[in-house]
């Protein structure tokens, strides 16, 4: 599909894309190469409308321990702006929204730490398994920054609910698969050694299924969640991110 990538390991056998973060030495910490990664590989799903499934996984020992923010000072010039991590923080919405609405169904196969970002990232999927050893947490508030990223918050609150999404933000608690699959962030908890077996029972009957079908009910979906937002709160998100990881920055050189 896509050759020489550095951050992910892709496998494509025309009907089913298996997607791979590949920086097992980091924790999959989504950096600005695996976003753009990550868009390269989501764009060029409109070139094989045969494709009926994505599957989303993580190498090592973590599914993704989140952002990158080793990157983060680097990114960060007040002569321009911040500009840097401003176009980083819209990459990742861009990215979000890209796996929220491709046609193709989104499978979330996650294990170990599911963190900040790579939370976000596993959220945007369709359908979401987890090991029952994985383990969750948004940290970012405890980290002096708001959940601005790709968009998390606004799809929590749709796929979880405003009360339980709140305290997850303001405690910055980890929990385990069980309590994810409470708040609907979870569809199933099987042991570890389950994960493919359950991905591949997903797998089959969408396989028998129409691209086409598969496609607008997709669009379907989308199209009533987006019904009930009130407006477009993570347009926002960039100018957020980049404000609040400036303070911090500044806050730790003092």
């Amino acid at each position: 599909m896509i050759d020489d990538l550095k951050a992910l390991h892709v496998e494509h056998d025309d009907a089913v894309v298996r997607v791979r973060l590949n920086s097992p030495e980091t924790g999959n910490a989504i950096s600005g190469l695996l976003l753009d990664e990550l868009l390269a590989v989501l764009g060029a799903l409109d070139d094989h409308p045969t494709t009926r499934v994505l599957v989303l996984s993580g190498a090592g020992s973590d599914f993704c321990l989140g952002g990158d923010r080793t990157e983060f000072p680097s990114l960060l010039s007040p002569e321009t702006g911040n500009a840097s991590m401003r176009a980083l923080a819209n990459k990742a919405r861009r990215m979000c929204d890209l796996l929220a609405n491709t046609g193709v169904v989104t499978i979330a196969r996650l294990h170990g730490g599911v963190v900040g970002a790579g939370l976000g990232l596993a959220v945007f999927c369709d359908l979401r398994v987890g090991a029952d050893t994985s383990h969750y947490r948004i940290p970012e508030l405890g980290l002096g920054v708001p959940p601005a990223w790709g968009g998390i918050t606004a799809r929590m609150l749709y796929e979880t609910g405003a009360a339980r999404i709140r305290e997850l933000l303001l405690t910055a608690d980890r929990f385990d698969a069980d309590r994810a699959a409470e708040l609907a962030i979870l569809h199933k908890v099987v042991p570890e050694d389950q994960l493919d077996a359950t991905v591949d029972r997903w797998i089959k009957p969408l396989l028998r299924r129409s691209p086409s079908a598969l496609r607008s009910t997709k669009a379907m979906l989308n199209s009533y969640a987006g019904a009930h937002r009130l407006g477009e709160a993570t347009l926002f998100d960039a100018e957020l991110l980049t404000a609040s990881v400036a303070a911090a920055q500044a806050a730790r050189r003092r």
